[in-house]
């Protein structure tokens, strides 16, 4: 019996979505991640964006035509926010975000093998990543996700390591919806990691979480990827406050400038929102004006999507041209920006861990998140010392070297 596991929305879905396919494999199932025919479908789904939520429901008649047979389990954010929109398309079982675990109980009642409880993931790429917490306090007046996935909980210490200690993947991402949150410190968690031989990556990042603390853990890991994915929003402190995010433009700057004091060649990247209900077109210059301030090495813009049951979304909305005109602009400087960043380091040396192979070229990332393209095929899987040459897609074309 084969089983499609397929998912929408971020890392921490995925990250669940693993779990799921692990336990069901456990049961005997055959699993996979990519549509294809199936007897069995999990739609784990996403609400963050209206857009989100709207593929998410499309993916039930997506399935169908596979196998219009096949029994479809939907979990996720956007079933949690919704739930009544799938039971409608007669899928056979509907859970939300908070408990996918009740999916496997379902597969269970309907073919005699599911499971009880979620498995640690199922690692098929390069990069492991791992959950560390779930849920986030922080209520930005624009998110929908506080409301799907909860209150904050964050896994023990001895349960993390031990995870990060089981995976065979030589680099590891440590995510969760707010990390910056991790019950006890993050800097805690780090120094419990340091005889970790395994890169070290860490996902999105909150302002107040970047201290001398975390930084002086984190330079004590063996191998530490130095991109810090610190979320930005707007480089307006009006429009911060206005979106319930608890810094300052200023404060922002400052804490960009103490990464930087630790690791001179971290690559700092960010999310910057197009168009926010109360963003004037002097607000979004300094959005413009502050990716060079910070000087990130890339950005992910978007533009503002009204979710309802927030705060923002009793706003009222910019017109669509303008939030379209400014997320373009946006994109344009982000480019420009990556490619500066790239520009500067060409000529120096970075270790890769070669990820994939396709049209000739071998895929891997440096620790600050360059990615290097190199001629030929590598081992998947193992660190090679490059030599970056030249600007090359979206990322850089590098040589072995040693």
């Amino acid at each position: 019996m084969k089983a499609v596991v397929f998912t929408l929305g971020c890392k921490v879905n995925e990250v669940e979505s693993a779990s799921i396919m692990s336990a069901l494999e456990a049961a005997g199932w055959q699993t996979d991640d990519k549509l294809s025919f199936a007897d069995a479908y999990v739609l784990n789904t996403c609400a963050v964006t209206r857009e989100a939520e709207k593929k998410s429901r499309q993916l039930v008649a997506r399935v169908r035509k596979f196998n219009p047979q096949a029994n479809i389990f939907v979990c996720g954010c956007a079933s949690e926010k919704d739930k009544k929109s799938f039971e409608e398309r007669g899928v056979t079982f509907v859970t939300g975000a908070r408990k996918k675990e009740e999916v496997l109980k379902a597969f269970t009642k309907v073919y005699g093998a599911g499971g009880e409880r979620l498995a640690y993931p199922k690692q098929t790429k390069t990069r492991a990543f791992i959950k560390i917490q779930d849920g986030c306090n922080n209520f930005c007046s624009y998110c929908i996700i506080p409301y799907l996935r909860g209150r904050e909980t964050s896994r023990t210490v001895e349960d993390v390591v031990r995870e990060v200690e089981l995976t065979d993947s030589p680099e590891i991402v440590l995510n969760g919806i707010n990390i910056s949150s991790y019950e006890g410190g993050l800097d805690k968690l780090i120094c419990a990691l340091h005889g970790v031989n395994k890169r070290i990556r860490l996902g999105s990042l909150e302002c107040s979480v970047i201290t001398d603390e975390l930084l002086t853990a984190l330079k004590g890991l063996a191998d530490f990827a130095p991109q810090f994915h610190l979320s930005l929003q707007s480089g307006s402190t009006r429009v911060l406050k206005s979106m319930n995010r608890h810094y300052t433009r200023e404060e922002y700057l400052k804490k960009c400038a103490l990464i930087y004091k630790y690791f001179p060649d971290a690559g700092i990247t960010t999310d910057i929102i197009a168009g926010f209900a109360t963003e004037t077109q002097e607000d979004f210059e300094e959005s413009l004006s502050i990716i060079e301030k910070a000087g990130f090495s890339r950005i992910h813009a978007f533009a503002f999507s009204p979710r309802e049951g927030t705060v923002a979304y009793k706003l009222k909305d910019l017109p669509p041209e303008v939030k379209s005109q400014r997320l373009h602009r946006l994109l344009q400087e982000g480019e420009k920006c990556a490619k500066e960043f790239i520009s500067k380091r060409l000529g120096a040396y970075y270790e890769i861990i070669s990820e994939d192979f396709s049209e000739g070229y071998t895929c891997g990332y440096t620790g600050n998140y360059i990615r290097v393209y190199v001629q030929g095929e590598l081992a998947a899987g193992k660190k090679y010392k490059v030599q970056l040459k030249e600007l090359y897609k979206d990322g850089a074309l590098a040589v072995v070297n040693g």
